[in-house]
């Protein structure tokens, strides 16, 4: 009997292989750039079948990559040759609505747990698309619509869930392993796999939220008047600037459609009073082209941009913080966003501060607390004809932005870059204490296709 029949033996989930029907579906993520063809791809059922099949890798010596939502830029989800530990079908969900708080697989993404918390009218830190897996975007930070009132996701992160390299299952929470639950809080899927999330939830669920639309040859403009709005931002407001194409949609006029527009979008969630006049402004400044802000229901906000992102294009990101949008930095941003040639490519620029600020830098992982702004440049384009246009300008718009940049980037936003932009990512002292961490539960870096933490050499 070999190894991959004992496998089979014991394992309650679907183990696919090259020449399987699934097999296809099974190895693509969402970025279309990443085309990678692994050994094995074990779709796990149970905690069980995780410690199976993470014990045949390392039997067989396969490199490992960890699926959950898969959305990442990067691919790391997938692995050429090596095996896939596929979570994505560890969905279960149990809210204690009377606590607040939703003990979660790491097979769900946002839409789906927030279906469930939603049931109870309360929610969690989630992502902007509703197809991101909550697994992946939790460990690398949480950057969402409710992060200035409720913190980030990792804010929320009660307790997790670990089984190490080892095979061995370890609860972290502030009280149990508390190195290992500093590290998940930010430093990705560095530490082992895990299998249960718990977070802390709170009361949500009408929100004034949604979009105003400009020509873009306002954007100059706008982004004077998005940095205004920052200045004075209450906790309960999350703006949001965005570099778009304007869907062809009813909304939007007949002119700007399929047009290069610039939008803010925003999430007003505390008292719809209040709400209402903190946005009025908002809403008549210009005035806008489009108008689509109003009170609308929290999942109708969660997925109001996943049109935007769809799985299978070709994605290429370069993202950085900022500490402020200075008149150069709104000159640069403007004239390299004008110098798209995808129609699908999009700028963002998310506020940060409020309870994300609050928290002390060393509290977890997710060291730059104090950055004002999180920009990404998004490079998305269909046709891989296009991949060296397309990439080269999200690379000169990136290192025209350079003078402006504070220090680190945003995790969760990094394509491929390499062992010294993830260093960046963390700064000098808490990568340093996540190397220690490495070190205590993944000494031969096994869990190394992530944005990696390499152990001391």
């Amino acid at each position: 009997m070999t190894r991959l029949d004992d496998l089979r033996g014991k394992f309650s989930g679907s183990l696919i292989a090259p020449g399987d029907a699934e097999y296809e579906s099974a190895r693509q993520v969402w970025n279309g750039m990443i085309d990678r063809r692994p050994a094995l791809v074990a779709r796990c059922a149970s905690e069980g079948d995780v410690k199976s099949a993470l014990a045949y890798a390392r039997a067989e010596r396969l490199a490992i990559a960890v699926r959950g939502g898969a959305h990442n830029v990067a691919g790391n989800a997938t692995v050429e040759g090596g095996i896939v530990i596929d979570l994505s079908q560890m969905k279960a969900v149990r809210v204690d609505a009377q606590r607040r708080v939703a003990v979660a697989g790491p097979g769900l993404n946002w839409g789906e747990l927030d279906r469930v918390t939603q049931e109870a009218g309360l929610a969690v830190t989630g992502g902007l698309i509703s197809s991101t897996g909550i697994a992946g975007l939790t460990l690398g930070g949480g950057i969402g619509w409710l992060m200035r009132k409720h913190g980030l996701t990792i804010d929320n992160l009660l307790a997790a869930e670990v089984v190490t390299i080892e095979g061995e299952t370890v609860r972290a929470s502030a009280k149990e392993n508390a190195d290992l639950f500093w590290a998940l809080r930010g430093g990705g899927g560095n530490f082992g796999i895990v299998t249960k999330f718990e977070f802390q939830l709170h009361p949500v669920s009408q929100v004034i939220a949604g979009m105003t639309l400009y020509p873009a040859q306002r954007a100059a403009a706008m982004l004077g008047y998005f940095r205004e709005i920052c200045e004075s931002a209450p906790d309960e407001l999350t703006p949001l600037f965005a570099f778009l194409t304007a869907p062809p949609a009813p909304f939007v006029p007949e002119t700007l459609r399929l047009q290069p527009v610039v939008a803010i979008v925003l999430c007003y969630a505390g008292d719809p009073a209040e709400g209402e006049r903190v946005v009025r402004p908002i809403k008549s400044f210009g005035p806008p082209a489009a108008d689509l802000i109003g009170p609308m229901p929290y999942l109708a906000l969660q997925s109001m941009l996943d049109a935007g992102a769809p799985a299978g294009l070709q994605n290429y990101w370069k993202a950085s913080f900022l500490s402020g949008l200075g008149d150069a930095a709104i000159e640069t941003i403007v004239d390299h966003a004008a110098r798209a040639r995808s129609p699908l490519a999009q700028v963002h620029l998310h506020l940060m501060g409020g309870a994300v600020a609050r928290v002390p830098a060393g509290a977890t992982a997710f060291a730059h607390r104090q950055a004002a702004f999180a920009m990404n440049i998004v490079g998305t384009w269909a046709d891989p004809a296009g991949n060296e246009l397309h990439t080269r300008w999200v690379r000169e718009f990136s290192q025209a932005m350079t003078p402006h940049d504070a220090p680190g980037v945003y995790v969760n936003f990094l394509g491929d870059e390499g062992e010294e932009r993830v260093r960046a990512a963390y700064g000098a002292k808490t990568y340093s204490r996540l190397q220690e961490v490495k070190a205590k539960y993944d000494p031969e870096n096994a869990f190394r296709l992530n944005q990696n933490i390499q152990p001391p050499r």
